[in-house]
């Protein structure tokens, strides 16, 4: 939904190149701190009542003027916090990186560490077109079920914390019978499943030197009698016969296969969904975070055979043709996304799903460069912004702009109707801009939102040839009298301190040759 920046990122690349390249080339800086506080057991040390940089570097054995480096380089990376000379974990690293926690994501940070080594050969991958480095197949059988442990005991960390962002969507929603988890891992999100509808059984299907493992997680969970498991290789014919299940489960499936593969996995997945049950396809996408799903795509193009991240736009094509409804994408608050698809429209209907989160899906594929979501409250309508029209614009008198339009006292009353707004960032040319925003309002009102209504950027320009109040006015009759809207600075808006409220970084313009943002506004009930 969003294409928020990478972490460490601080400068945008329109604003300050060359610092934002810097930006770009430190960025293993940070990770490598990360590994390396992760594999030393920082975190874990200080836990639960903090430690002085002394008493780490004696339980370390090290030196204690680097550890105290080295924790103030943690501190200022927002994982640990000093108080006098005491250390202490903030409390995203109390959660998820203590060893012993349910939620704890060390194995899957070290996990990342491992795949750097691939990385290193992205040239070669390029040149040759895909991954150049097999030796994982050289390993003795001992080495390759570690290397499998590894990994499902990181994606296990990760699943933990994903499953539990898709269990509201099922709030109200009388799940029973038994799911199937395709390409289960370590069995997470089934676990998550079994936990939360206590009438529910799950079958498991992955290889069979996953399930080995799988089978010992479960059963530390306490859910073994309530789960069966199947070998199958997801390529191959799934065995279950006319066997139908209440819930399907692809979880980080889609971006493990080529286009072909997946169509496949999809058709199985399909032929044995009951005909009012739910599938959920829970992945990467290119619509969702765009900047880490490209990077997400760049390891499975060095670290796989032929794994890639795929758009949802293509996926619910592929959904279509097998005669399943779906809801489209649904942004996580992470940096996955799921899509539900089912036999049954009215199966779909019954998830607790946001609206104003698929609307702001659907409008940033019209062509928008950003939709945030926001609160009518964070939208600031001082008075001075009438001066600016006034005595710094050359559209102030022009049909639809100041005097002509409503004051910022009118605004302030207006926005006390709604709740919510859509802020929504494009681009030149202006009357391209305009049309899109206008796009946007229909979407919204189509999406039942019967009071959405769209502010945009600048004099309307929807016309090249105003007969109202172009440069060669006819009859100054608008030809389009359904089309213009206020802009944001005309009715009142301070569109700077609302863009920022919004967690945008927007400056001046220092020459007319740089890269000019517009912003529209879209009220929402």
């Amino acid at each position: 939904m969003i294409n928020k920046p990478l972490p460490f990122l601080n400068h945008d690349p329109q604003d300050d190149g060359p610092q934002y390249l810097e930006d770009l080339a430190t960025g293993y800086w940070f990770s490598e701190a990360l590994f390396t506080a992760v594999e030393m057991e920082i975190f874990t040390l200080l836990e639960p009542e903090g430690k002085t940089a002394g008493e780490i570097a004696g339980a370390l054995e090290a030196d204690a003027g680097g550890v105290k480096r080295f924790l103030h380089t943690l501190s200022l990376m927002g994982l640990v916090s000093c108080n006098s000379e005491k250390y202490f974990n903030t409390k995203m690293s109390g959660c998820y990186l203590v060893k012993g926690t349910d939620l704890y994501q060390g194995d899957s940070v070290l996990w990342r560490k491992y795949l750097a080594d691939g990385w290193r050969n992205l040239a070669e991958c390029i040149r040759t077109g895909g991954r150049v480095d097999y030796s994982p197949t050289e390993e003795d059988p001992g080495q390759l079920a570690g290397r499998i442990r590894r990994y499902i005991n990181a994606m296990d960390r990760v699943a933990r914390t994903k499953v539990l962002e898709m269990l509201p969507f099922f709030e109200g929603f009388h799940l029973k019978g038994e799911i199937l988890d395709a390409g289960t891992g370590s069995g997470a999100v089934a676990a998550g499943f079994l936990e939360h509808f206590p009438s529910i059984r799950a079958t498991l299907a992955d290889l069979p030197e996953v399930l080995e493992y799988t089978r010992e997680l479960m059963l530390a969970r306490g859910h073994e009698e309530r789960v069966a498991y199947c070998p199958v290789n997801l390529l191959e014919s799934w065995p279950f016969g006319r066997k139908l299940f209440d819930l399907v489960v692809l979880s980080n499936i889609v971006h493990a296969y080529a286009g072909d593969e997946i169509s496949g996995i999809l058709k199985q997945a399909a032929k044995f969904l009951k005909p009012d049950g739910i599938m959920i396809i829970h992945d990467f996408f290119f619509e969702h975070v765009p900047s880490k799903a490209g990077l997400f795509d760049l390891n499975m193009f060095i670290n796989t055979y032929n794994g890639k991240v795929f758009s949802q736009e293509w996926v619910c094509e592929q959904l279509t043709s097998l005669n399943l409804y779906s809801t489209g994408m649904v942004p996580l608050k992470t940096d996955t996304a799921v899509i539900f698809a089912s036999k049954n429209e009215h199966s779909l209907a019954n998830l607790c799903l946001d609206a104003k989160t698929h609307l702001a899906v659907r409008i940033r594929e019209i062509g928008f460069n950003r939709v945030c979501r926001i609160g009518a409250g964070d939208i600031h309508v001082p008075d001075w912004t009438e001066m600016k029209c006034r005595f710094g614009c050359s559209g102030y008198g022009k049909r639809h702009c100041p005097p002509r339009c409503q004051s910022p006292a009118k605004t302030r009353e207006i926005i006390k109707d709604y709740r919510y707004a859509l802020l929504l960032e494009g681009e030149p040319p202006t009357g391209a801009f305009q049309q899109q925003v206008l796009v946007a309002e229909k979407e919204a009102f189509k999406a039942g939102f019967h009071k959405a209504f769209a502010y945009w950027a600048g004099p309307c320009s929807i016309c090249g040839d105003c007969s109202a109040c172009g440069p060669y006015p006819g009859d100054g009759v608008c030809r389009n009298p359904g089309k213009p809207r206020p802009s944001m600075e005309g009715a009142g808006i301070d569109v700077f301190e609302t863009v920022r409220r919004a967690g945008i970084d927007l400056k001046t313009l220092k020459n007319q040759d740089e890269f000019v943002k517009y912003f529209a506004l879209l009220l929402l009930e």
